[in-house]
């Protein structure tokens, strides 16, 4: 193996090292989010608020997309995946309503 090969091999182990750390945090911080978006259905539920708040919602994702702008990140990729995050919680809020 030359030293270039060896050198590429290292620095694709550290890219894939931080890649797989940064998907830990992905995770975790999900959980979180869902955590609270748990508890905001329950406070819904109990007080017969609707499960979805469209207003709210546009407002995030209007917001994400400014933050996908200045992260450098595609704001149509930003949005497509708030919008799932947010069809997930609306599902959740609906189960509790039941």
């Amino acid at each position: 193996m030359t030293d270039a090969v060896t050198r590429a091999a290292e620095l694709l182990k550290d890219h894939r090292d931080s890649i797989d750390r940064l998907d830990a945090i992905l995770v975790y911080t999900l959980a979180e989010r869902f955590k609270r978006t748990q508890a905001v259905g329950k406070l819904k539920a109990t007080h017969d608020l609707p499960p979805s708040d469209p207003a709210r919602e546009a407002r995030q994702i209007e917001r994400l997309e400014r933050l996908a702008q200045e992260a450098d990140l595609d704001p149509e990729f930003a949005k497509k995946f708030l919008n799932f995050i947010i069809s997930e919680v609306i599902r959740h809020h609906e189960k509790l309503q039941k």
